[in-house]
């Protein structure tokens, strides 16, 4: 079974930038797809980005294209996201998710493997 743990969340402005790290225990790491959601006060989880197994597929929502990046180092069994000028409203619970899959796409149904979140908070 799979332990993911995030890290890098914070407290930051509108227009600046945070990266963060997901740390998976699982030496089988490299097979997994692995994506980002996140959840804000009173609403949904929602898809971010998601990244497959060997790194050579990504997927963003419409909201974070062009600022967001999702990025992989198997050989350290860790998953990144660098988040550039983010806006109030991303203000939230970021959360890594792994699926046995190779690539799991923005359907969080077919994720295993979930942290327990890091919070971002971005001050207007």
């Amino acid at each position: 079974q799979a332990q993911l743990v995030e890290s890098g969340g914070g407290l930051v402005q509108t227009g600046d930038s945070l990266r963060l790290s997901c740390a998976a225990s699982r030496r089988t790491f490299s097979s997994y797809g692995m994506g980002w959601f996140r959840q804000a006060s009173g609403k949904e989880r929602e898809f971010v980005a998601a990244i497959g197994s060997s790194g050579g597929v990504r997927n963003y929502a419409d909201s974070v294209k062009g600022r967001f990046t999702i990025s992989r180092d198997n050989a350290k069994n860790t998953m990144y996201l660098q988040m550039n000028s983010l806006k109030h409203e991303e203000t939230a619970v970021y959360y890594c998710a792994a699926t046995s899959q190779p690539f799991g796409g923005n359907n969080f149904r077919v994720y295993d493997y979930w942290g327990q979140g890091t919070k971002v908070t971005v001050s207007s």
